[in-house]
């Protein structure tokens, strides 16, 4: 199992204990820190079933001063997460070929 981790975020907080409580293995990424290459990313979508404009932070105040009221295609809303990778949804959590976001926490309960 992989968690895409922000340790400041408390839902992400409570997703990896959730995983730690059930004595699954889980890897920690920290995508702040260890941005996901593009290739990583379009994984990550086509496991979680999702577009790149539905995991989008529409609440962090770049997005608002840069990109909401935007039209981008799904390769441009890539480029632009990976610039500003604060704007990928949080936390993530990978097992296998599925994938959940940990919103709320309890959505990881059907990879354990």
């Amino acid at each position: 199992m992989k968690i895409y981790h922000n340790p400041r975020c408390s839902k992400s907080r409570q997703t990896l204990q959730l995983i730690k409580d059930s004595g699954t293995d889980v890897e920690i990424v920290e995508y702040l820190k260890e941005i996901p290459t593009t290739e990583e990313l379009e994984m990550i979508l086509m496991k979680l079933n999702l577009k790149p404009k539905d995991i989008i932070r529409k609440g962090e105040a770049v997005y608002k001063e840069k990109f909401k009221n935007s039209n981008f295609n799904d390769d441009e809303w890539i480029k632009i997460m990976l610039e500003y990778p604060k704007l990928i949804e949080r936390p993530i959590v990978i097992r296998g070929n599925r994938a959940v976001l940990g919103r709320p926490p309890e959505n990881v309960l059907d990879l354990i």
